[in-house]
């Protein structure tokens, strides 16, 4: 049966579904729907959805493994080399998150398979939320909300002071899309930068420090931007956090793993740094239970993405880079898998 003909015992919506080009849909139960909306993608491909099926994933990833060209991988769903092993056909991998370390991406490389990210798609409402965790934490605006609810306000008088936002040197730690927005941000708020990446940056009219450990000497709050890899895990580590100081603050709105959280927990009870702001954590949804009891801290659940326009550009694009895919047009956002 050729792929452009139509079976009369099959229903309308099957024969229609079947013209589509097929894409294998991985996602977690867990992920929130607003990283994949199923009836807009309907309308433009045939989806494959283990979740859909009653059979387990891996026999369903076998069964359709000759015909899958291209997968749509949901939120952080890892995509390892043990399921692309599976799919012997795949070309494409399409990813809804800027990050790609959860997926396979030297396997993807040695089998010539290409990868799109959400490019620049969430990168101002990341840099806006980096910003936002700054100064909560400065500013103590989580910690004098929960202040006000705890009828503390009226029995002990003024909650306890925060500190000024403006006139701190903040350090970037990678500055890609993302950091550099913060950094315009920052400059706004008459913050200094400077900032420590893989390669110094000759147009950048910021400091450059070769080290995380000589940015960190060098500044009063630490902001991570940058990507989780091999070199990148436990980057800011006890020496880094014995070289911010006392009064440092810690910003991650990068990976969890970048941060050592075993040693950061001990930091933050010993005094040893003001505080952090902490939108991804090592074992999310899990985290240190030590830290919610603090007030130095301020915890968000892994959402610097989560808003509306993002998630309807986000959608525009993965069916923008679905299209060019199979029209052997150049995708939109590819990543340098080198």
């Amino acid at each position: 049966m050729g792929y452009h003909q139509k079976p009369q015992n099959l229903s309308k919506n099957l024969q229609q579904d079947l013209l589509l080009p097929s894409v294998l849909v991985l996602r977690s139960p867990s992920v929130p729907s607003f990283f994949f909306s199923k009836s807009h993608l309907q309308a433009h491909f045939h989806l494959l959805d283990p979740l859909d099926s009653p059979e387990p994933t891996h026999s369903f990833l076998s069964r359709h493994a000759a015909s899958v060209l291209a997968l749509l991988c949901v939120a952080s769903t890892r995509v390892s080399s043990e399921t692309l092993s599976l799919l012997p056909s795949l070309k494409l991998v399409v990813a809804t998150s800027a990050g790609l370390d959860h997926i396979d991406l030297g396997e993807c490389r040695r089998r010539g398979i290409a990868v799109t990210s959400a490019g620049q798609v969430f990168t101002e409402d990341v840099a806006d939320f980096a910003v936002g965790l700054l100064v909560d934490v400065l500013r103590r605006v989580s910690a004098s909300e929960g202040y006000v609810r705890a009828r503390l306000w009226a029995e002990k008088g003024p909650s306890p002071l925060g500190a000024k936002l403006g006139g701190n040197r903040v350090g970037i730690v990678g500055l890609g899309r993302i950091g550099s927005e913060v950094a315009k941000r920052l400059i706004a708020f008459g913050c200094s930068i400077a900032y420590c990446s893989r390669k110094e940056k000759p147009s950048v009219p910021y400091p450059y420090y070769p080290t995380v450990s000589e940015l960190a000497t060098n500044s009063d709050a630490l902001i991570l931007c940058c990507s989780l890899t091999k070199e990148t895990h436990h980057i800011i580590n006890k020496g880094v956090m014995e070289a911010l100081g006392k009064e440092g603050v810690i910003i991650n709105i990068g990976r969890g793993a970048l941060i050592d959280e075993k040693e950061l927990v001990k930091f933050l009870e010993q005094g040893q740094i003001r505080g952090a702001g902490l939108d991804v954590y090592e074992n999310e949804p899990h985290m240190s239970q030590e830290l919610f009891a603090m007030e130095n801290v301020v915890l968000a659940p892994h959402a610097a993405v989560y808003t509306l326009e993002s998630f309807a550009a986000l959608q525009e694009l993965v069916v923008g880079n679905l299209k060019a895919f199979f029209s052997n047009k150049p995708l939109l956002t590819p990543a340098q898998l080198e």
